[in-house]
């Protein structure tokens, strides 16, 4: 029995070590890279989904899922913005974020693709979108996210409810020097939710106060 306790106890504790495991990065010059700031914006978010063979098929192939992952990148690009501006709205956040309509007709307009961003740096998109700092990302999941996505899953194959899994990715850049300021690695799990909105915020939730221009925010 002592055995068995003791046994439960470094395996709880190891588990409860896990959790705790720092997730966020930031840079050690945040305060300095970021003080003239005013505005900041979000870029579509790169999304790979990661969808069973018969999955795909029933999705119209690899393009059908390019499309999908294009609507999911942008679904999160506009969730995260959502966040953003509800922590504004909360006087909780100091800097203004860029509308994401206007971001993307900025990148549109000067011929930036959603597969081509990656070739841009941080620094050049800054200054297509005359914004002060960038927010950029990854989004994996084993299923789409966004409501007509979602929707079109479960209708094609009968797949739905809250059972995605992957990692999201958020990175903010410095608009100037393109240097990495924050970034936030979470890893999915099926108590995160069904749809984008849900999961972005749980996600930004857990990095409250650790969010760059956050007025409660310490470096």
């Amino acid at each position: 029995m002592k055995y068995l306790i003791t046994t439960a106890f470094i395996l709880g504790t190891t588990v409860a070590s896990i959790a705790q495991t720092r997730e966020i990065y930031t840079n050690s010059n945040f305060s300095t890279l970021a003080k003239d700031h005013k505005v900041l914006a979000i870029l579509p978010f790169k999304t790979a989904l990661q969808l069973r063979p018969k999955e795909v098929e029933k999705n119209g192939g690899p393009a059908g899922v390019a499309a999908l992952e294009k609507r999911e990148g942008l679904g999160v690009q506009s969730a995260v913005h959502s966040y953003f501006l509800k922590r504004k709205e909360s006087n909780d956040l100091n800097i203004d974020v860029q509308d994401p309509a206007r971001t993307n007709a900025l990148l549109e307009r000067n011929a930036v693709t959603y597969e081509t961003l990656s070739g841009f740096t941080a620094e050049e998109l800054a200054k297509i979108l005359n914004v002060d700092a960038i927010v950029s990302g990854t989004f994996e999941s084993t299923q789409p996210m966004s409501n007509g996505a979602a929707v079109a899953m479960a209708l094609t194959i009968g797949y739905g409810g809250p059972t995605n899994t992957g990692k999201a990715t958020i990175s903010i850049n410095d608009g100037k020097t393109g240097e990495l300021l924050w970034k936030y690695d979470k890893t999915l799990s099926r108590g995160f939710g069904s749809n984008t909105g849900t999961i972005i915020t749980t996600i930004m939730r857990k990095a409250s106060r650790q969010l760059p221009y956050d007025k409660d925010f310490k470096n």
